[in-house]
């Protein structure tokens, strides 16, 4: 299951929710009669939605069977998520986030990197964020420095300008002075 959701709270009182979408598809998710999937206390349910509208960035929905403010607070907080299989094909090149998610990562000498943990930023300007040894680096997920992409393997191949790699390693300790030493302040 892929999340394209998360409920973030009621609106008004017809039992309506506003949606913090989790997808570049928002009118196909979320228009009425789309089927999703959540978990609210433990117990996986599936809704279909009954009312939408897409005024601003966040989409409003009232799911059949959700009648009231009690029937949407219930819903806050909820992940919607739809099965893998519903997702559309993407043009050659092109990446779900959750597929990238977990690739390892190293660079094009065979050197490891890390594994991805997020993907920042939208379709234009997209970060890979790399956890690794001396902690987390960005990667601009940009043909030119992610030549291998293969999501089959779980592996994504870079060619990145010296030094990005270090940005985050610690810096040296600094070196401590022994003995005694005049200095002005």
């Amino acid at each position: 299951m892929v999340l394209v959701g998360r409920v973030a709270r009621p609106h008004g009182i017809r039992g309506d929710v506003v949606v913090n979408p989790e997808t570049d598809f928002a009118g196909e998710r979320f228009a009425v009669g789309a089927s999703l999937w959540t978990r609210v206390a433990g117990v996986v349910e599936q809704v279909t939605v009954a009312r939408a509208a897409f005024g601003g960035r966040r989409p409003i929905v009232g799911f059949e069977g959700t009648s009231g403010v009690p029937d949407a607070e219930r819903l806050a907080g909820a992940e919607l998520r739809v099965p893998e299989d519903a997702l559309a094909k993407l043009d050659p090149g092109a990446y779900y986030q959750h597929q990238l998610i977990g690739c390892r990562v190293e660079t094009t000498a065979g050197v490891p990197v890390g594994e991805v943990v997020r993907v920042e930023g939208g379709s234009g300007a997209s970060l890979l964020a790399v956890a690794g040894l001396s902690g987390e680096v960005l990667i601009p997920f940009a043909v030119s420095l992610c030549p291998t992409i293969d999501v089959e393997r779980r592996l994504v191949v870079v060619d990145v300008p010296e030094g990005l790699l270090e940005v985050n390693q610690p810096a040296p300790p600094a070196r401590r002075r022994t003995g005694r030493t005049k200095g002005t302040a």
